[in-house]
């Protein structure tokens, strides 16, 4: 079975941009998805060199906003440039999701991965909100208040995905891995597709 180890971060604007294109290469493939989520800011940055977004150049920090921009619109995928809660504490998220892989499996860690990036960059909402991340969870037909309460059950297994991120020399979101080759960030898609098609 062909696997893609996909390391991100629920609140990353690339990451949502391609979220479902991903999800719709891989189906084309008959491949599997292997969801990751991982701390960026708090560990993955500090190893590889980057910087989170408040602490970048002003000039780069500007940019981003045309890039936001002109992605969605090639894409067409709706987006909030400035949503109302970004960037916040990714941590609760990606338990939930690392939980929700733990317990039914990798389609259901996408599933909810889908949901909490749409949450943030389409529907305003706020993925560091207790009440928010149950409602996202069981809009994703998942059981959003065991997923809350028994989210650190997961911490040991975040913090593999966590480690492993930097161990493969991951710097950035959204990341993915075939076949042991790297591919950063959304816009490399094309290329992925290409490598599962052998």
């Amino acid at each position: 079975m062909k696997t893609i180890t996909y390391f991100f971060s629920p609140q990353s604007p690339w990451t949502y941009f391609g979220h479902d294109r991903l999800v719709a290469i891989a189906e084309k493939h008959g491949a599997v998805i292997d969801p990751r989520p991982c701390a960026l800011n708090q560990a993955v940055f500090p190893a590889s060199g980057g910087l989170p977004l408040k602490q970048r150049a002003l000039q780069r920090v500007k940019y981003r906003l045309v890039e936001l921009e002109r992605w969605s619109n090639h894409l067409r995928i709706p987006l909030r440039v400035n949503p109302k809660h970004f960037p916040v504490d990714e941590t609760l998220a990606s338990l939930m999701i690392t939980l929700a892989v733990m317990r039914e499996g990798h389609e259901a860690g996408v599933r909810l991965t889908g949901g909490m990036l749409r949450a943030v960059w389409a529907q305003d909402r706020n993925i560091a909100d207790k009440d928010t991340l149950i409602a996202v969870s069981k809009e994703c037909g998942l059981d959003g208040a065991s997923l809350y309460a028994d989210r650190e059950a997961a911490r040991e297994q975040f913090d593999h995905y966590t480690q492993d991120a930097i161990e493969r020399q991951v710097f950035g979101a959204p990341w993915y891995i075939y076949n042991q080759e790297p591919f950063w960030g959304q816009d490399r898609l094309e290329f992925l597709d290409r490598a599962l098609a052998g």
